[in-house]
């Protein structure tokens, strides 16, 4: 069997499972994942799927299974890192996304899990990191947040950012100090453009979620003073691996950072109309103060109107996002954000037809 050349974590999560499928589609295989113990059987079922689509590939001799976890030391792996000596590129996604997590799992996860990862790659001596980031390392920046930007002495809207921020810290660090390695920060990621398929409903799900449990002809939307300019960026999942799998084709890449956002977002206001229209149900926006919101949401957790309150802290965001980098080097791919008016409508197909999707994070 032949020894793998690539090491990627967040299989078999969503961004990780499709850009998986774009390696072995480009002939960067075989692929050693990362895996955790309780997700070995679901991952080989996605191997196979992955695999079945593309001509000439077999499951078990192009994605190696290695069973571990990012919050241990030496990912977990004990002995089972021997035959890892051939690993010349490693993608690190695994991550908790989640706007409500707590601090405790989100340090373990996206800052120790990130620091030893990066110390894996050192071991390792990779030719290169591939690091999944978020635009919302900016935090409440206020003002456009580009590549350039990360310690501003931001604050943030939760753990999440803040535990993303510092892990995207630690990866510049090890850049400063020679390690080879592209950054790529996606916004919020939705859906497939195509398809609408999604693995959970966050984010904007629950305001999409809250267009859906009200009457069609009449749709109550918030909206919080002074918040009329606040952009919500959102990109479609084959967007976002499309564009890290050119972008991670090229050496030329290498000690870069990419913001993977919508250059021509939607104001809050005008993404909750785009869901309504989708979605066949005519909105009425309410004026209203975010301690009240706040207090609805809680009154509303656990019934047909539950919305994360993490999520309300986006409707009066003050950060804009500008990705001047990732345009000059997507430039002449064919790779762009399609307008989300354009696809919304798939979205909302998917949550109606997959009512059984939660919102719990893979962890």
């Amino acid at each position: 069997m032949t020894e793998p050349a690539v090491f990627l974590t967040g299989f078999p999560g969503f961004l990780g499972s499709a850009l998986l499928e774009r390696v072995l589609a480009r002939g960067d295989g075989p692929v050693a994942c990362l895996v955790q113990p309780q997700y070995r059987e679901v991952a080989r079922q996605r191997a196979r799927e992955i695999t079945d689509g593309i001509d000439g590939v077999d499951a078990e001799a192009a994605i190696h299974l290695y069973e571990g976890d990012i919050t241990e030391p030496d990912l977990g792996l004990g002995d089972d890192r021997n035959g890892l000596e051939s690993v010349s590129e490693l993608y690190h996604l695994a991550a908790v996304y989640d706007l409500g997590v707590d601090r405790e799992l989100a340090e373990a996860v996206n800052v120790r899990g990130t620091e030893h990862v990066l110390e894996f790659a050192t071991r390792l001596d990779v030719d290169r990191l591939h690091y999944v980031s978020t635009c919302y390392v900016s935090g409440r920046y206020d003002g456009v947040f580009t590549e350039a930007h990360l310690q501003e002495g931001q604050s943030f809207n939760n753990h999440y950012e803040e535990t993303k921020y510092r892990a995207e810290v630690a990866v510049s660090e090890r850049m400063a100090e020679g390690m080879p390695a592209t950054v790529y920060r996606p916004a919020i990621v939705v859906g497939d453009s195509r398809t609408g398929e999604t693995d959970k409903f966050d984010g904007p799900y629950y305001l999409l979620n809250m267009v859906l449990a009200q009457p069609s002809w009449l749709t109550a939307a918030f909206r919080f003073p002074d918040s009329s300019d606040t952009e919500l960026n959102v990109v479609p999942r084959d967007f976002v691996v499309d564009a890290i799998a050119h972008l991670s084709a090229s050496e030329e890449t290498i000690g870069e950072v990419y913001q993977l956002c919508d250059p021509s977002p939607l104001p809050v206001s005008a993404f909750v109309d785009a869901l309504a229209d989708a979605a066949g149900h005519r909105t009425v926006t309410v004026p209203t103060a975010k301690p009240l919101a706040r207090a609805v949401t809680g009154l509303l957790e656990h019934t047909a109107l539950d919305l994360e309150p993490a999520t309300l802290d986006y409707l009066d965001h003050p950060t804009r996002y500008a990705c001047p980098a990732t345009n000059r080097a997507l430039a002449g791919s064919g790779l762009e954000v399609p307008p989300f008016e354009s696809y919304a409508d798939r979205l909302v197909d998917f949550v109606r037809q997959n009512p059984d999707v939660g919102d719990e994070p893979m962890v």
